[in-house]
């Protein structure tokens, strides 16, 4: 995946710090929007993973830090959950104004109740994702254990989450009991996925049931059965991901490139719109081709001249493995990596002259350690003959004509 660092301001003109992540092969065909969970952060790993599992399947994600959290500005003891759901508002527009509108909308624990009510505002969001949310916003509050009391009495009160210290202040606790989340979920006409773990110990699987009776179809329930409330295992994260992506493709439009049409073995085809990046068709089989971000390109796939540097490596290893079966050598493994530049011929008699510079392939071979060294120089005598070698030595005609 690609990240980019960003920075983008919320209503109150504070700094909030976010990643954008972006598939590495193509264009995102939708934005999406994480929120964290309660006093986590962008970068938990169970973010991470999520993330990293829907721009493998083409979304483009923001995750950031509420204000007063990870590397965002603001006390967090002056936050409360109204201005979580502002945050998220703040990053749809971010997202708008300088990508494109997210359509989805991803919410982990209390995240998931912000992204409820920001997805009753946010007219660009087609659906939504609720992992482990509790179903009233006051849930919230038993994690402050008997810190309630000075909190009320005191006006705020330190109270330690996570194994790290926070300040709460009256005005969140005011905030949380005024918060409607099932009734809103009732007016909410978009599609939702609820997740939630059987086993989770901190916002039990009743709450999801409660949500899903207050929403309205379509509306979904995925198990995510032996989990913890955090997602802290690796697998469990990236199967929610992976789970996300397949239900929201129902419910989104996915764009893609129609596949290359030809009766030929191989044909290109590049629109006006995409810069470098080209829709190839080689036998049955269809990929990108593509140029460097440094040449004005988005990288989405090789270059051209690592195309044809790719098929001198595979017929190398190719012809030199068919040779070994032949003569019944077990060689277990052979590697080819090769480099292509322009070089001065060794025998130029103009080296002076940059038009003189010919086009060099370099390859390197690597072969068992356990072949013995007169088969070596015979396999390295038989790379010199694989056909596509044999093409580039050869005189060689491109004949073009008018489809």
């Amino acid at each position: 995946m690609k990240i980019n660092k960003i920075t983008f301001q919320n209503a109150d003109g504070k700094d909030l710090s976010g990643r954008i992540e972006l598939p590495v092969d193509q264009k995102p065909h939708n934005f999406a929007i994480f929120a964290h969970c309660f006093t986590c952060s962008k970068n938990f790993t169970a973010t991470r993973n999520i993330t990293r599992a829907l721009t493998g399947a083409g979304f483009g994600v923001l995750r950031f830090d509420f204000t007063g959290l990870g590397d965002s500005e603001g006390d967090f003891g002056d936050t409360n959950f109204s201005g979580n759901v502002e945050d998220l508002l703040a990053a749809v527009e971010y997202l708008r104004v300088n990508h494109q509108a997210p359509t989805l909308a991803i919410g982990h624990s209390l995240g998931g109740a912000a992204v409820i009510f920001a997805s009753a505002k946010a007219e660009s969001i087609k659906a939504i994702v609720t992992i482990g949310t509790p179903s009233d916003t006051k849930h919230v509050k038993h994690l402050f254990g008997d810190q309630i009391e000075a909190i009320i009495e005191n006006g705020e009160a330190v109270v330690e989450l996570s194994g790290r210290p926070f300040k709460i202040k009256e005005q969140f606790l005011r905030d949380v009991d005024e918060q409607m989340l099932t009734q809103t979920l009732k007016k909410l006409r978009k599609p939702i996925l609820f997740c939630h773990s059987p086993q989770d110990d901190t916002v039990s699987i009743n709450h999801a049931e409660k949500l899903y009776q207050a929403a309205m179809h379509p509306k979904s329930f995925i198990s995510l059965d032996g989990a913890n409330h955090l997602l802290t295992d690796k697998e469990d994260s990236l199967y929610a991901g992976n789970v996300i992506a397949g239900w929201a493709s129902r419910y989104l439009e996915i764009l893609t490139e129609d596949p290359v049409k030809s009766n030929f073995e191989v044909a290109a085809s590049l629109d006006a719109r995409s810069g470098f990046t080209t829709q190839i068709k080689a036998g049955n089989h269809y990929f990108t081709a593509d140029e460097p971000i440094s040449y004005n390109g988005n990288d989405y796939g090789p270059t051209p001249y690592d195309l044809l540097s790719s098929g001198l490596a595979a017929c190398t290893v190719m012809t030199i493995q068919m040779y070994s079966k032949r003569k019944k050598w077990n060689v277990e493994n052979v590697e080819c990596h090769v480099t292509y530049n322009k070089q001065h011929s060794e025998d130029c008699e103009n080296c002076e002259n940059d038009s003189a510079k010919i086009d060099t392939f370099t390859r390197h071979i690597k072969f068992p350690d356990d072949l013995e060294e007169s088969q070596i120089k015979k396999l390295l005598q038989i790379a010199d003959k694989c056909p596509v070698h044999k093409t580039l030595h050869s005189e060689t005609q491109v004949l073009t004509k008018l489809l």
